[in-house]
């Protein structure tokens, strides 16, 4: 849990109630911050006194201060990884999604919970994402990746090439990291001259941007767990876009289990969702998300690898749903990695 990406305060959250419902189901569970080393009984018990999700993501330069621990910390860790039956993953963001702490246990022949290295970099990628949904025959949203000069609108080549893009996807537009989650970075923009600024914006949080039709319509969201599709949420965020503070923060957001739509609508949208899920080549368990549009059309926006896990997350909630308590979901994802564990020896 923990790591070094902008989602740091939402991971804490949600692998300390990991390991609580772990714990309770009668497992031994050590809680490891990837930047940090192992957490101690007082260190859980401190996180979990206080709003562990902060209103504001961690800074980049807090991000970059605790990112150089990273490796001394895995290093340090390594052995005793390799005594335990299975990693729980409560990473979020950055190395603990795009697989590059999968690899690493892959390497060293750890099993871990959630899809692989190169599904999770392929799903934290929204710009590969998309090409494979489009393959897979799950429509997206219209979309062009940014350049970087782009984020000044000075030049005139700059101001040419925007406004080519205004003319192609029309307004409004959304702006946002290429490989970043919980909304971190991303706006939307409804008037040509916020093109730049949101697009200066998202570059702070990654090396690549994306520029997206905005689809008008209900957000819709579809949990996998192993072969069976949890059923359909609908999110009723108080700002116009389900962004981190209503992601987060209580009260910020309505989240229907089951949404009120046609079990034609369900059906629909839930085989979309596992043909997402096996376009990315993803297992274990994840959460896929959508729009639905006035007319029942469904844009598939992106596949979450390792969904939030914290008290308000949308996977809990689907799993009580379909009468799953967060404990017994918890022991089905490690039960669904030990699976896969064995079935690849």
């Amino acid at each position: 849990m923990g790591g070094t990406s902008a989602e740091r305060d939402v991971s804490l959250a949600s692998g300390l109630r990991v390991a609580e419902a772990l714990r309770s189901r009668g497992h031994d569970v050590t809680a490891i911050d990837t930047a940090r080393g192992p957490l101690s009984d007082a260190d859980e018990r401190m996180l979990l006194g206080r709003p562990v999700v902060q209103r504001e993501p961690p800074s980049q330069a807090e991000l970059r201060r605790v990112a150089k621990e990273t490796l001394p910390q895995m290093q340090r860790v390594l052995p005793s990884l390799a005594q335990a039956d299975i990693v729980f993953l409560g990473l979020h963001g950055g190395a603990g999604e795009d697989g590059t702490i999968q690899a690493l246990l892959d390497l060293a022949g750890i099993p871990y919970t959630g899809s692989g290295h190169l599904a999770s970099a392929l799903a934290m990628d929204k710009d590969l994402s998309k090409h494979l949904f489009a393959r897979g025959d799950v429509r997206t949203a219209e979309w062009v990746m940014a350049l970087p000069e782009w984020a000044s609108a000075k030049a005139r080549d700059a101001r040419e090439k925007m406004a080519d893009v205004i003319d192609s996807l029309g307004l409004p537009v959304v702006v946002k990291p290429s490989k970043q989650g919980s909304t971190v970075g991303l706006s939307v923009v409804k008037e040509p001259e916020n093109l730049a600024p949101a697009i200066a914006e998202a570059f702070q949080y990654d090396d690549e941007v994306m520029i997206e039709r905005f689809i008008p319509g209900r957000e819709l969201t579809v949990g996998i767990l192993g072969e069976d599709a949890l059923p359909v949420g609908e999110i009723i965020p108080k700002h116009e876009i389900y962004d981190y503070e209503c992601k987060y923060q209580a009260g910020m957001a309505v989240e229907e289990f089951p949404a009120k739509i046609s079990s034609t609508l369900t059906a629909t949208v839930q085989e979309l969702a596992r043909r997402a899920f096996g376009a990315l080549k993803l297992r274990g368990y994840a959460r896929i998300d959508f729009r639905m549009t006035d007319a029942g059309e469904f844009f598939c926006l992106e596949a979450n690898t390792l969904p939030g896990m914290t008290q308000t997350s949308l996977i809990p909630q689907a799993a009580a749903a379909a009468g799953i308590s967060f404990p017994e979901l918890c022991e089905r994802i490690v039960r669904l990695a030990l699976s896969a564990s064995t079935a690849r020896v």
